[in-house]
């Protein structure tokens, strides 16, 4: 069996930290090596290790990530922010628990698909 995830840690209370929102499907903490003035992680309390072990099931679960997103924004009065998942190591994945990374407050450079 593998050892719990830094963020399972911190949903237990094993780690204290923060938290600048929870409810009953996951909690929101500041990324304590943030790569904008807001970097905000939104990690669900189901220990899932990357979105491509999520399954239909984890559909509202999912739906429900974007929506603290959103809510988020609204309630900080963010104008703009990037929403970011890590899946796998190659991708830049370092904790092997999903979670959303919501970037604001910094020019984000234009990301677009190689035509």
């Amino acid at each position: 069996m593998t050892e719990p995830s830094v963020f399972s840690r911190i949903i237990s209370g094993e780690i204290p930290v923060e938290r600048v929102f929870e409810d009953d499907q996951c909690i929101v903490i500041r990324d304590r090596s943030p790569q904008a003035p807001t970097h905000l992680l939104i990690i669900p309390r189901k220990p899932l290790t990357n979105l491509a072990d999520a399954e239909a099931g984890d559909k509202p679960l999912l739906g429900h990530l974007l929506w603290v997103a959103a809510e988020l924004g609204r309630k900080l009065g963010l104008e703009g922010y990037r929403l970011v998942v890590n899946n796998g190591r190659s991708a830049g994945q370092t904790v092997f628990h999903l979670h959303i990374h919501l970037l604001a407050q910094k020019k984000m450079p234009e990301q677009g698909l190689a035509e």
